[in-house]
């Protein structure tokens, strides 16, 4: 017996208005700068990956034996606008000391990944590598629009899942078998923050950075967590004014 399609179950309507693809340009913030990614960069990122090479032990690039490694690598993800990527440059040391990207950018979907995130040891657990992350995680999705900003690494990977968790992504599940990298079976483990989810994660993050948050020595008096579960859910998203967008694409 045929059943009308009127009795079959549908998803919610949504704008389905394709989304902009996210530009080359510079964001500034209070802890840290966003360029896109040149080659330039390179002296400077491969000097904060000496030592670092268990930092790489989960990407599916690096460990770089030399900067002509790196130079190679950066110029190929910088001729190409997904990934698109940005090297991040703390202001309190002004070198780049790290990378993140927006990739498996589908404007139909409206639907955007974070990733391709490598930052040096000095950059980590640092109120500048929070900032950078959310200023990308902004872009996305209270500039351009997206719905569905996500996060997938390596299900091994217990620093990636706990920070994806510490910013509010929400685990969904583990692709088995995923891919191949450096030559090892790899299963996925995905994270989302969806539109509606979103302006409670940002307010949290907005919380988290403000300099009231800080005690003296620069420790954190509320961490991220705490915060968004006190919060109330945010009706809209909120203002930090530390994000700011400069310049022009290039």
């Amino acid at each position: 017996m045929m059943v009308a399609s009127a009795d079959l179950p549908l998803g919610p309507l949504v704008d389905a208005a394709p989304r902009p693809l996210p530009a080359r340009v510079k964001l500034r913030g209070r802890h840290v700068e966003l360029e896109p990614l040149h080659r330039r960069h390179a002296a400077d990122l491969f000097a904060a990956a000496q030592g670092a090479e268990a930092s790489f032990t989960y990407t599916r690039y690096g460990p770089y034996e030399s900067e002509a490694q790196l130079v190679a690598q950066i110029d190929a993800w910088a001729s190409a606008h997904d990934p698109l990527l940005w090297a991040v440059r703390p202001v309190v040391s002004g070198q780049a000391s790290g990378w993140l990207a927006l990739l498996d950018i589908q404007p139909g979907n409206a639907a955007i990944e974070i990733g391709n995130i490598w930052f040096s040891p000095r950059m980590q657990r640092t109120r500048a590598g929070t900032e950078a992350l959310f200023m990308v995680m902004r872009l996305a999705v209270d500039e351009l629009g997206y719905r569905r900003l996500t996060w997938k690494c390596d299900s091994l990977n217990a620093a990636s899942r706990r920070a994806a968790e510490r910013l509010g992504f929400r685990y969904e599940g583990v692709l088995r078998a995923h891919m191949v990298v450096k030559g090892r079976q790899r299963d996925t483990a995905y994270y989302s923050i969806l539109a509606d989810e979103w302006p409670r994660c940002a307010a949290a993050l907005a919380v988290w950075l403000d300099p009231a948050n800080f005690a003296a020595d620069g420790t954190a008096l509320r961490g991220l967590a705490e915060i968004r579960n006190d919060a109330a859910p945010a009706a809209s998203p909120v203002c930090y004014a530390g994000a700011l967008r400069e310049g022009t694409e290039i």
